[in-house]
C-alpha cells in the first residue's frame, strides 16, 4: 500500500475530479463525467488507486429493484491519498482533456 500509481493523463484527470471535494463520496459515473472519461477507463484507475491506499470505496446500501438501477460503488480519497495526489499533481503538467 501507499505506492505511487503511474501518473497517466487519465489518472491525473480522475485525481483532479476526486480532489474537487476530497471528503465527498462520488460514484464512478460521476467521476467519469467530471474527468471526461469513459467508465472502462475510470474503474481500472480507481482500482489501482484503491490498491495504493489513495482511495477507499463502499457499495451503497440500496435495493436495486426499489431504486430501479444497480447499486453504486462510491469512492473518496483517503487523507493520505489526498495529500499524495496534491503532491504528485504539482509535479506533472496539467492534462488537457480530448488531446
Amino acid at each position: 500500500m501507499s505506492s505511487t500509481p503511474r501518473m497517466t493523463m487519465a489518472t491525473q484527470l480522475v485525481l483532479r475530479a476526486l480532489l474537487a471535494d476530497p471528503a465527498e463520496e462520488v460514484y464512478g459515473g460521476e467521476i467519469g463525467d467530471a474527468a471526461g472519461l469513459m467508465s472502462g477507463t475510470v474503474h481500472p484507475i480507481l482500482a489501482r488507486l484503491e490498491s495504493a491506499g489513495w482511495v477507499e470505496s463502499r457499495w451503497e446500501d440500496v435495493d436495486p429493484q426499489v431504486a430501479g438501477r444497480p447499486a453504486r460503488r462510491y469512492y473518496r480519497l483517503t487523507g493520505e491519498g489526498a495529500r499524495q495526489a496534491r503532491a504528485e499533481l504539482v509535479r506533472v503538467p496539467r492534462p488537457q482533456p480530448g488531446r
